[in-house]
């Protein structure tokens, strides 16, 4: 059972400052608490069921991380999911390293993604693709968010990402990387060659990519519309561009 102490402490890593100031952040579902136990992520509690417990003992045990057994209206209580009935882990936040696209490499590049929900299926989508690597303006959404985390299925365990300034980054590759954007009036992304190296750029749904972060951009790419829709998605949209780009390199 948990002590008031303990779902305090786990309740307050639903807000973004606590989870900075603890350096933690929460894991919730058995999908996604299996996942982060056989990551490199550092575990530093599960809170489970005991039906859980017994099943996932192997993974607990031998890293020797605390468990807590509780019940499902405690792990709902003390989590943000409306339905949980397996697990949840506090799980320490990793240091905010930097990240460049390596030769042969497609990184992405988040401009003010504020959707939590977004993020995550991002996540989700770049590690379907093979993309390891993210870097985030540091107006888009924390990706500790347990909304992300939910979302990105445990694929943020094997995507790497960093927050700061993008437009440094971009600014100091100094042309040697091609660097795609996501722009209503770009090239159609179904005829355009692409470099097996560089960046992909995705902005803001209603803003698209501010123009500080744009001038960087070397070949504006677009997905034509044949319907009446008037948007896409910004998880569907990134989906589309790295499919045409992992497609348009893959006879190389």
């Amino acid at each position: 059972m948990l002590s008031k102490n303990q779902l305090k402490y786990i309740q307050s890593l639903h807000q973004k400052k606590y989870r900075h100031q603890h350096g933690a952040f929460l894991v919730e579902g058995a999908k996604s608490v299996q996942e982060v136990l056989q990551s490199n992520f550092q575990t530093e509690l599960v809170v489970a069921t005991e039906a859980f417990y017994k099943e996932n003992a192997h993974l607990t045990d031998r890293q020797r991380i605390p468990v807590e057994i509780a019940s499902v209206a405690d792990l709902e209580r003390a989590g943000t999911l409306e339905s949980n009935n397996a697990a949840l882990a506090i799980v320490r936040t990793k240091e905010n390293g930097p990240l460049l696209a390596e030769p042969d490499e497609i990184a992405l590049i988040l401009d003010d993604i504020r959707d939590p929900g977004n993020l995550g299926t991002i996540l989700r989508i770049a590690d379907w693709y093979g993309v390891r690597k993210i870097l985030c303006s540091e107006t888009t959404a924390d990706v500790y968010n347990p909304k992300v985390i939910s979302a990105s299925k445990g694929s943020f365990t094997r995507v790497n990402w960093w927050y700061g300034d993008v437009t440094n980054v971009l600014s100091q590759s100094g042309g040697q990387l091609a660097v795609y954007g996501a722009f209503l009036d770009g090239a159609d992304v179904h005829t355009q060659p692409f470099a097996k190296s560089g960046y992909l750029v995705m902005g803001n749904e209603s803003n698209g990519i501010r123009p500080e972060v744009a001038q960087y951009v070397t070949q504006r790419v677009t997905i034509p519309r044949y319907g009446d829709a008037e948007s896409l998605n910004v998880g569907i949209a990134t989906a589309i561009l790295l499919d045409n780009i992992r497609r348009a390199n893959s006879g190389q």
